[in-house]
């Protein structure tokens, strides 16, 4: 009995180290298999789903007929501001200047999202693919910034023509006005870039769904699976330096403007000259308004619907009437498109 004894211990303890081994590869194959799923969880999410403006399908055909509308008219209204201020020789002005290129600016701007938010619309197909998403969300948000600049500019440029007349020519001479707009470019894609780029490179696991109808950084850092504290600091940092820094500068040349029309002598001058302000300054305080509650109120972690009402405003109403109030509205404008028109049916008739 005692070899026999002797003969299985070994075999007990052999049973037992094959155990522990079994274990510790499984334990192995778990971690391996968790590491494994992570990193596929790292990859897994290609495309985002955006829920857009409406739940409904009549809702969704509204909005398309309301939005297919407004992009219309900002194509039809910026493309002849364009036009209008190329082919005049007495608009090219610094001011037209100016406008001109913010007309290209905005359709620019507006064509980042709107067809896409059409598209949307009309199909009911949601989702846009994660390289289409970061560079909607970049080109969004440079020219978004790019606009900010380029309506401070414009209004520097007024105060300068309006309070300072007899330097407005050597002031704003064309090699200055090609500056600032280099300017704006450039510090717009500089500004942007950076958190930009942190938010591409950042890991996506799921869920993929913004409640939004564009790609918005505040709702894309919440579906990342890291941590992403710096980059929103970061965002709301430079927020806090362009929306307020372009307001001030806006503002102030604005209320120079209005300094300088109450000491117009004529009653008529300064009604006309009130009306042309209180346009532009009701766009402005439009615009400005609901950039700063959607991007630098306290709580501003998006995708809310509040947010996407708010986004409308500024990136579609505002972007609809700034051709026919900033340049359509201005009497050598007008003027210019009536013998446009009156060119164009007279050439018709020849026909």
């Amino acid at each position: 009995m005692l070899p026999r004894r002797t003969a299985h211990a070994p075999r007990r303890r052999d049973v037992a180290g094959s155990d522990r081994g079994n274990r510790a590869l499984g334990m192995r194959g778990l971690l391996r298999r968790v590491r494994n799923d992570v990193s596929m969880n790292h990859t897994t999410v290609v495309e985002f789903v955006l829920l857009g403006l409406a739940e409904s399908r009549r809702w969704e055909i509204t909005l398309f007929l309301f939005l297919g509308i407004a992009y219309l008219l900002i194509l039809l209204g910026n493309i002849s501001v364009i036009s209008i201020t190329l082919t005049n020789d007495f608009l090219q002005t610094p001011m037209y200047y100016f406008l001109r290129n913010f007309a290209l600016l905005e359709i620019t701007f507006t064509s980042t999202f709107l067809p896409s938010t059409l598209y949307s619309l009309l199909t009911e197909r949601k989702t846009i693919s994660l390289p289409g998403c970061f560079l909607q969300m970049l080109f969004f948000y440079c020219l978004g910034t790019c606009t900010l600049f380029y309506m401070a500019v414009m209004s520097l440029d007024r105060y300068v023509a309006i309070c300072r007349p007899l330097h407005y020519p050597a002031i704003m001479n064309s090699r200055f006005c090609l500056q600032l707009l280099l300017g704006c470019w450039a510090l717009s894609f500089l500004l942007m870039l950076p958190p930009t780029i942190m938010t591409v490179l950042l890991p996506f696991c799921g869920p993929n769904v913004m409640n939004h109808f564009y790609c918005d950084v505040s709702v894309l850092l919440q579906l990342s699976c890291t941590d992403t504290g710096f980059i929103e600091e970061l965002m709301f940092i430079i927020l806090i330096i362009i929306l307020p820094g372009t307001l001030i500068v806006t503002a102030v040349s604005y209320g120079c403007i209005i300094i300088t029309i109450l000491h117009i002598p004529s009653s008529a001058g300064r009604r006309k000259a009130f009306s042309t302000c209180s346009a532009h300054l009701m766009v402005v305080m439009v615009f400005y308004s609901t950039c700063i509650y959607r991007y630098i109120r306290p709580t501003q972690r998006g995708g809310q619907d509040s947010d996407k009402i708010l986004s409308l405003f500024f990136s579609v109403l505002t972007q609809t009437l700034n051709p026919y109030i900033y340049s359509l509205r201005n009497r050598q404008v007008k003027q210019a498109l009536k013998e446009r028109i009156l060119k164009f049916s007279g050439s018709l008739r020849q026909m």
